[in-house]
């Protein structure tokens, strides 16, 4: 594709050479340049791209895009293009690139601290339910037909965005629904992106700090820019920060909440905890009308279906498909149901910080479990305060915290394991130790009461454990299985 072709949405200055040159793919990563490629000198955390600007140059690019004045004396037969911001121009240029695939799909963007992911498959779930087929980009893995690729960031960089978008238009899919972090955003990973429908979802102190939000403002000001780049925005209306997100946008506004002010809301809230499963029930009211059943637990539950319920009225939706979609919604690692047996109840989830953990607990207390049992670790080479933190939290929440080992890194799993203890000190709470996470987990299931709620906690979707900057396969699901086989050969024997 020629160049000018892909600069024809921007503004930019021609340092050297000419756009009427051949490009056979654009380049982020200077360990990547091909032949023919356009290099962009992108600024990271770590690296900046410009310094590798002549590196581009020898190994056979056509083109390089900068946001610094260069010397270009060197740079022979390289067209060198400058613009105000590389990452905003490297994103037009993909979309550009990839023909502008995100016209030929209904693109449902999501923003916010929590509920993203699981927002995000309630969505997915009802439109196929309807026999549209929808792409998913998010946190756990990047979903297109049959196909589930993990995912290493949230929101992938500008160029996979669009290359994903391109595949799945070209797949059949008719709807995208995807993750858009404060992160992406900032950095314009999806600049050039008008979504259908942009969605906020909450707030919460969080990311903030070193190579992530300068500041609580910062952080609201990122979230807020998606509100500026869709047609219409959906909103948590009972959100505190939800003004301040949506100051200056430019879209239609639709409300979801527990208010009747809201647009699509929820009365009659109910929980109910029964042989070995948990769920929510409530009246989706305002706009629908329709009895809805979740087998997900919690208020954050019934926040997270009624903004799918807000998404989805802009499509033909009946009432009883979308009722039974939301009901069969199943997301890996967040807040996960694993049947094991009628007496007591077992979820795995994601929650690795002290603050989704303390949602977590508190959630499933509301349940009335005989006994509310919490598994846990905490990584390796993290902050020592996380684990104290989240030791105290197991430890005023649970009745009985097993604590057991996560992704220990460099360090020795006993000291981490030490550290958390430290954390349950300070509170009352039982807990036990027990350092291989298999072992902990045929504990807690070989140990389960009638009426006990049992999480376990931190690896959610994680399928390995990282020992020594080693990768071993672990996955959660897999460790129950083995234990569930080991306990009824016993039982046989």
């Amino acid at each position: 594709m020629k160049l000018e072709t892909l600069l024809e949405n921007l503004s930019y200055e021609v340092v050297t050479g000419s756009t009427d040159v051949e490009i056979s793919d654009i380049i982020m990563d200077s360990r990547k340049i091909t032949k023919d490629c356009l290099f962009t000198a992108i600024i990271g955390a770590n690296f900046d791209g410009h310094d590798y600007a002549a590196q581009a140059g020898e190994q056979g690019a056509a083109a390089l895009l900068v946001s610094k004045d260069m010397d270009v004396t060197d740079m022979k037969g390289m067209t060198v293009i400058k613009v105000a911001d590389t990452r905003y121009a490297t994103a037009l240029i993909c979309a550009a690139y990839f023909g502008y695939p995100a016209k030929e799909l209904f693109t449902i963007g999501i923003t916010g601290t929590k509920g993203k992911t699981t927002t995000t498959y309630m969505i997915k779930n009802v439109l196929e339910a309807c026999g549209i087929q929808t792409g998913l980009i998010g946190t756990i893995e990047t979903v297109i037909g049959s196909s589930h690729t993990p995912s290493a960031n949230t929101t992938p960089e500008s160029y996979i965005v669009q290359k994903t978008f391109r595949e799945m238009a070209d797949a059949g899919c008719k709807a995208v629904v995807m993750e858009v972090s404060s992160q992406g955003l900032m950095l314009h990973r999806t600049a050039g992106i008008t979504f259908d429908i942009g969605v906020f979802t909450n707030l919460e102190k969080d990311h903030i700090g070193p190579n992530e939000h300068t500041c609580m403002e910062n952080y609201i000001e990122c979230k807020g820019l998606l509100f500026k780049q869709c047609k219409t925005g959906i909103v948590n209306m009972d959100d505190e920060h939800m003004e301040r997100v949506l100051l200056g946008h430019t879209c239609e506004i639709e409300t979801y909440g527990l208010s009747e002010k809201a647009d699509f809301c929820a009365k009659n809230i109910s929980y109910y905890h029964e042989a070995g499963k948990i769920g929510t029930k409530y009246e989706a009211c305002g706009r629908v009308d329709e009895h809805i059943e979740l087998s997900m637990p919690g208020l954050f539950s019934v926040y997270n279906s009624l903004c799918a319920i807000a998404v989805t009225s802009h499509f033909a939706v009946q009432g009883g498909l979308l009722a039974k979609a939301l009901h069969d919604v199943k997301v890996k690692g967040r807040i996960e149901p694993v049947k094991v047996s009628d007496k007591f109840t077992l979820l795995i989830d994601y929650a690795h910080n002290a603050m989704s953990l303390e949602s977590i607990l508190r959630t499933l207390r509301e349940y009335k479990p005989k006994r509310l049992v919490c598994l846990f670790g905490c990584g390796g080479n993290r902050s020592q305060d996380r684990r104290f933190e989240m030791g105290e939290v197991s430890g005023r929440l649970a009745d009985l915290t097993i604590i057991t080992s996560d992704n220990p890194r460099f360090e020795e799993p006993q000291a981490i394991i030490d550290d958390i203890k430290t954390g349950i000190g300070r509170t009352a709470g039982k807990y036990v130790e027990i350092i291989n996470r298999r072992d902990a987990i045929r504990y807690a299931i070989e140990n389960g009461r009638e009426g006990d709620i049992i999480v376990l906690a931190g690896k959610g979707h994680e399928d390995y454990q990282e020992i020594e900057g080693v990768k071993y396969p672990m996955d959660e699901r897999v460790l129950i299985a083995e234990v569930m086989e080991e306990l009824c050969m016993q039982t046989s024997l």
